[in-house]
């Protein structure tokens, strides 16, 4: 099963580059974020014929979430977090009891100080919760994954300097222990990084601001999949594709590929 996750920063304006991401990788399930649009004007249409199967969740013009699929679901949910329904993720659950869970963690604005930033002191509220939720969950024999766009760069060289970012959102002391604790509730693997060495530079966001975004690289890993220790042996590959960078019109955001058997 190939899962692809991807914030596609607006799935209306986007909805021909997920034809041209499906024909160039050929996902079998498709987890979008940032789709911003309420559930009854996603472009179900649009996509119905490339994924038969679909479970979304959104609301206008900011956050939502979505899985595509051309394999059925068994069952759909998805929750609210921090008392908001802001649609930052939902889940689904395939025959023989594998979970999928699509998340998209608050972006925690520009202040990375919770008493004076109300954004940042959200992102880790919401950190905390999937913590707890994942610990609550724990089994050493669950196969679940989660992707999606958590927005933090954890390690030294998901970054472009680590150095320099040490006090930018995305990359502070605080939100990378935050993700580490989440990683650790539940013994998730890192599925891209069990691939790619630590010691390898790589990004799966790039700003706008960039005249040539490759030319200056100044990327960020925002993008992730993670499985349970069960399914670590099913793991087949991982990428990021960046040629989806370089279309037109493209979201700031990057494909990250996994293939997994389960």
């Amino acid at each position: 099963m190939r899962v692809v996750t991807w914030n596609i920063n607006s799935v209306r304006l986007r909805a021909p580059l997920v034809r041209r991401l499906t024909a160039e990788i050929a996902p079998d399930v498709l987890c979008l974020q940032e789709t911003k649009v309420v559930d009854e004007l996603f472009p179900h249409d649009d996509l119905a014929d490339l994924y038969p199967h679909r479970h979304v969740r959104g609301m206008k013009a900011y956050n939502g979430v979505a899985i595509l699929s051309r394999i059925p679901f068994a069952e759909t949910g998805g929750r609210d977090w921090c008392g908001r329904p802001d649609a930052r993720h939902v889940s689904v659950t395939f025959d023989g009891g594998a979970e999928l869970h699509n998340f998209y963690v608050p972006a925690g604005g520009d202040e990375p100080d919770p008493e004076a930033n109300d954004k940042f002191a959200h992102k880790l509220q919401f950190l905390d919760e999937m913590t707890a939720w994942s610990h609550a969950q724990a089994n050493p024999g669950a196969k679940r994954i989660l992707v999606g766009d958590l927005n933090i760069a954890p390690l030294e060289h998901d970054v472009w300097s680590h150095k320099q970012l040490l006090k930018v959102v995305s990359h502070t002391p605080v939100e990378v222990e935050s993700l580490g604790q989440l990683q650790a509730s539940h013994g998730w693997v890192d599925a891209v990084r069990h691939f790619i060495p630590d010691s390898e530079k790589l990004f799966s966001w790039w700003s706008y601001r960039s005249r040539d975004w490759r030319d200056s690289n100044r990327g960020r890993r925002l993008d992730h999949v993670w499985v349970t220790p069960a399914l670590t042996k099913s793991l087949r590959a991982a990428s990021v594709f960046t040629e989806a960078r370089d279309w037109i019109k493209p979201s700031d955001h990057a494909p990250v590929i996994v293939d997994i058997d389960i």
